[in-house]
């Protein structure tokens, strides 16, 4: 699945095109590296997002094309906050 996808399915960032600007800006890392929208999320990886002030990092459990509300926090487990 895509990253910028995953990212809002997670629901870690809530739209899509927010999570593509994102990507694009450069503030988003995975395994310590920047990476693009269109990176291959999988499980195990480790994602860093710097949104502003607020920053978030979290490993991937689990890859789901859908996920309901609750679903959604069990796809990921944060490391850092």
């Amino acid at each position: 699945m895509r990253l910028d996808k995953y990212l809002k399915i997670a629901r870690i960032i809530k739209r899509r095109t927010i999570a593509n600007e994102a990507c694009d800006a450069g503030r988003v890392l995975v395994g310590g590296k920047v990476a693009r929208a269109s990176y291959d999320v999988k499980i195990g990886d480790e994602i860093e997002v710097q949104l502003g002030a607020r920053a978030i990092k979290c490993k991937v459990l689990s890859v789901n094309e859908y996920a309901k509300k609750e679903e959604a926090a069990l796809m990921y487990q944060v490391i850092e906050e």
